[in-house]
């Protein structure tokens, strides 16, 4: 027989939650209990809904509760609540668990069975949902006797899968359901694979002897393991288990086959004098193969900052390189998901025709085959979109409107999806609705501190409506901070060569330019913006090479004359759409470098 449950198990929608020792279990028409991974702040809500079940509850009491004693924003609620109906309504045809009260709060309505002492034999266990889903760790519950087990030489059991019918309502149906367990012990050995995008961040190591760098290197493991938990479909290992490593000398495979990963992070932090190195490095669990390494040099200054800074950059660069490790390994028979990682991974080779066109693809395959897949949706949407800003589109006014569709889909079953939202903006942007698209992109930001994206999009759309210059600039400056070898930096060092420009730093464009240049030589713009630069500082050579340069890269005649490029638009501004102070910038500026480059007027 298993161990005693706990006297608070709540039955709802096929799901298992023990309240006491913070164990949810998705239960299977076989009966097979497969843990569910779900992060601290949702397993407290949930507790708080199901102990409730059928009554509304206020916003304040539920912060209070699941957020005691600290002042968060409301974004916070409404990413649980997310995550929650994410997890609770995947296989509910009518409505979700939870009840959104505008204004007023949320009730949770599904039916909910309270269970006293219920018993599970030990071999009724799963150590997995059957997929390539989550795995649940029951960290609060392992205590001290995980720790006692690492490293252990003894090999842990193999659970053997008992088939149990679901649907019974008897004392048999109860013993079948799963009780506190010892997840590391089971999965030790396991052969069954790690779910995608799962990831356990060791505790970096301090190289020195300042207690205080330990505070900050422990403060770059807990950042790192919040900010990865928000990515969509990541799997992060609780801090919890992960500090029970420290000090412990583990190969990557072996942390793998014990926490169910296949990503493990680890770095150390070294300080000396006035100077702070961190290393990290993201390592296969599977191969124990080095996929990315980064070294980040910083002078000590205020180490809060610092240490913001430095996990925001390691969770960009994380999430663009899981996500492409992951498109590489090739399945039998994949998957929407797995279609979508790949259009992902498509995507972020570069902004391309080609890669768009692959991108969109993929996404489309995805969709084809899970039409409801709210991930296809809307990575679909925001390729379309991102196209036609970047100028790529054959059919601009056929991808909005596909993108425009996707994107109402999306937000009418997920209000507070981060990609949802980041397409909305971008679909607002590709119909000049700039000033409609900032709340859009500064909801984004607030899903999701480390979102490159948003920032860098969130300035050109303030330039664009109040014509300001330096949000323009700092806003980019921030996205290039946080992902410095991000496949549309090209377009962020372009913006910063236009702030210039039109400013008269032309030393400083050309800079910019050039960088743009460098990291994507297809921009025409970029082009158009050089050959206007050295025009005002004399290179008239340079000049009308890099204005033949963006009239070949675009071959549309936009570059024949300034009237022709006025009506088309510049970076996707027309003369029409600009603020009077930007539109007079450009005239003496921009255009008047083209017109010293050879452009002519008509």
């Amino acid at each position: 027989m298993g161990r005693l449950g706990s006297a608070d198990v709540f039955l709802f929608e096929g799901f298992h939650f023990d309240r006491g020792s913070g164990d949810l279990f998705r239960l299977d028409q076989a009966g097979i209990a497969a843990p569910v991974a779900i992060g601290s702040r949702a397993l407290s809500l949930l507790r708080l809904l199901v102990e409730r079940p059928g009554e509304l509850i206020s916003k304040d009491a539920i912060m209070e509760s699941v957020w005691p004693g600290t002042v968060v924003e409301e974004g916070n609620l409404t990413v649980q609540i997310s995550t929650l109906r994410r997890i609770l309504d995947q296989n509910r045809e009518q409505g979700s668990c939870i009840q959104t009260v505008s204004g007023r709060g949320y009730r949770f309505v599904a039916a909910v069975t309270r269970v006293e002492h219920a018993v599970l034999p030990a071999s009724a266990l799963s150590p997995g949902n059957g997929s390539d889903g989550p795995i649940a760790r029951n960290e609060q519950a392992q205590g001290p006797g995980v720790q006692g087990q690492i490293g252990s030489a003894a090999p842990a059991p193999t659970p053997r899968r008992r088939h149990r019918r679901w649907g019974g309502i008897t004392a048999t149906v109860i013993s079948a359901l799963v009780a506190p367990v010892n997840w590391r012990s089971l999965w030790s050995g396991a052969s069954r694979p790690a779910p995608r995008l799962s990831i356990v961040v060791l505790p970096f190591t301090n190289l020195t002897d300042d207690r205080e760098q330990q505070y900050f290197a422990d403060g770059i493991t807990d950042d790192l393991t919040t900010d990865l938990s928000r990515l969509a479909h990541m799997f992060v290992i609780s801090r919890n288990t992960a500090f029970t490593y420290l000090n412990k000398r583990f190969d990557a495979k072996q942390i793998g086959r014990e926490l169910g990963v296949r990503y493990v992070l680890q770095g150390s932090v070294r300080r000396s004098g006035n100077q702070v190195r961190v290393n990290a490095q993201l390592i296969d669990a599977e191969t124990d193969a080095h996929l990315w390494a980064e070294r980040f040099d910083r002078d000590t200054g205020e180490l809060f900052v610092l240490q913001n800074e430095i996990t925001a950059r390691i969770a960009v660069a994380l999430d663009i390189e899981v996500t492409g490790a992951e498109a590489a390994r090739r399945r039998e028979h994949p998957d929407a998901l797995d279609y979508v990682l790949r259009g992902r991974a498509a995507w972020n080779k570069g902004s391309t025709r080609d890669n768009y066109a692959q991108a969109i693809g993929l996404f489309e395959r995805a969709l084809a085959l899970d039409p409801r897949s709210l991930d296809a949706q809307s990575w679909l949407a925001s390729a379309l979109a991102t196209r036609v800003n970047g100028g790529l589109a054959d059919s601009a006014d056929a991808d909005i409107a596909r993108a425009e569709g996707l994107v109402g889909q999306v937000l009418a079953a997920s209000p507070h999806s981060p990609v949802g939202r980041w397409a909305k903006g971008q679909v607002l942007r590709a119909q000049g609705r700039c000033e409609e698209a900032i709340p859009e992109f500064e909801t984004v930001i607030a899903l999701n501190r480390n979102s490159v994206g948003a920032y860098a999009n969130l300035g050109w759309c303030k330039f664009v409506v109040t014509g300001s210059i330096g949000e323009l600039i700092s806003l980019q400056e921030q996205a290039i901070r946080l992902s410095r070898y991000d496949p549309f930096i090209g377009y962020w060092y372009g913006r910063m060569g236009l702030a210039h420009l039109l400013e008269s730093r032309n030393d400083e464009a050309i800079i910019w330019f050039e960088k743009a240049a460098s990291s994507n030589p297809g921009l025409w713009d970029t082009h158009s913006g050089l050959a206007s630069a050295y025009a005002l500082k004399g290179d008239l050579d340079r000049a009308a090479a890099e204005l033949a340069e963006a009239k070949r890269l675009r071959g549309d005649g936009r570059y024949s004359s300034i009237a022709r490029l006025k009506a088309t638009g510049v970076l996707g501004l027309r003369g029409d759409s600009m603020v009077p102070k930007i539109r007079a910038l450009f005239e003496t500026t921009y255009f008047a470098g083209l017109r010293k480059a050879g452009m002519p007027e008509e």
